[in-house]
């Protein structure tokens, strides 16, 4: 076996696209701490922060998505970005020399596999979702291997390249030694009262934060704790806002939790979008959830991710339209309901895949060896 192993991964946009992404590279290089890893992202994207942070190189693309209408005029410029993409991807692989590429999702990925695809390199992709990504879909016949985190993506992709591995998931997250009481304290609040922590994604959610903002008043009274993570988008309009208002004791607001790990820990219920991946940490971690699908998202994806949960009694839901006047209710009742909690743990533990980084990392070390021959 070669000790020199040369990947690229591609992907990102969004946090549940980059954390697999890291995840999957921190599994490769724990099993052969040789290998070369190289990220390719789009220009202006978080994963242009959040890769280096991560110790990884990367590579920016200005590769971005179509806007709507598609017969916007606009899009002529967003195609030609594309072909710049491909031919900077080109140029990337040569210097390179990778053996197996990786896509993730996101605008980047599209680019990066269809060039590296055009150049002999084998290629793995990962869907995160339940309902298979446009990108996705559209490298389905390029790559070697499709690993996904749901049953049922024959619909999607040919049935004898796809293998189900899950969704990896930040480490810390599982990691965390710190108890619930420790967790609690942590953010100022008393161990000994039920909490909720509500968060929005790394940017927020406009839908979740004004169902809190709506029910001040019952918040305020309740003796339920809230953790609130309002996401940096909305953070100075909301902080204005709570200014005005009267105190919530019982409320504790960021606008980001740099340790989501603690953050789960002191919950006891969660209120959150329904993205795959975190959906794959809440199976994880086995918490009672209730899930807002956003509906700004490609085929509704959120919704069948949720409902993926739903059908088996391993989560709740509550549609994006109802959630500014009945959110806040439901969460204050289901965390009330020890039945309730113990019964959405019990079944969303069933549905965890713990190994998922480790389990894609073989794979694409195979597809890197078979590139070598």
């Amino acid at each position: 076996m070669s000790d020199s192993i040369r990947i690229i991964i591609s992907g990102g946009g969004t946090g549940g696209h980059i954390f697999p992404a890291v995840s999957i590279a921190n599994a490769i290089k724990a099993k052969r701490p040789e290998a070369q890893i190289l990220f390719v992202g789009a220009e202006g994207r978080m994963e242009m922060q959040r890769v280096p942070a991560a110790g990884y190189d990367i590579k920016g693309l200005p590769v971005r998505g179509l806007i709507r209408p598609l017969w916007s005029p606009k899009n002529i410029g967003v195609a030609l970005d594309y072909l710049k993409s491909i031919r900077m991807v080109k140029s990337i692989v040569k210097d390179f020399k990778p053996d197996v590429a990786v896509g993730v999702g996101g605008y980047a990925s599209g680019a990066t596999l269809d060039a590296a695809a055009k150049m002999g390199i084998p290629c793995l992709i990962q869907e995160q979702n339940s309902y298979a990504g446009v990108t996705n879909k559209h490298l389905a016949s390029k790559a070697r291997k499709i690993c996904v985190a749901y049953e049922g993506m024959e619909r999607f992709f040919p049935a004898d390249k796809i293998m189900i591995t899950g969704n990896p998931v930040r480490q810390n997250l599982i990691e965390t030694k710190m108890s619930r009481e420790e967790a609690v304290t942590s953010f100022g609040l008393d161990p000994k009262k039920k909490t909720i922590l509500f968060v929005g994604g790394s940017l927020g959610a406009r839908t979740v934060n004004e169902s809190i903002l709506r029910r001040l008043d019952v918040i305020r009274k309740s003796e339920v704790q809230i953790i609130w993570q309002t996401g940096k988008f909305y953070s100075a309009k909301i902080k204005a806002q709570l200014e005005n208002a009267e105190p919530v004791k019982n409320l504790v607001v960021t606008d980001f939790i740099s340790d989501m790990g603690t953050a789960y820990k002191a919950a006891d219920l969660i209120i959150s979008r329904a993205g795959a991946s975190s959906i794959s940490e809440f199976c994880l971690i086995g918490k009672p959830v209730v899930l807002v699908p956003s509906p700004n998202v490609a085929e509704d994806h959120q919704t069948k991710n949720a409902m993926s949960l739903v059908n088996k009694q391993a989560a709740m839901i509550m549609k994006d339209a109802q959630a500014p006047d009945e959110l806040v209710d439901l969460a204050l009742e289901t965390v009330n309901s020890k039945e309730k909690l113990e019964s959405l743990s019990m079944n969303i533990k069933k549905l965890a895949l713990p190994d998922s980084a480790n389990i894609i990392a073989d794979e694409v070390l195979k597809l890197a060896e078979e590139g070598k021959k």
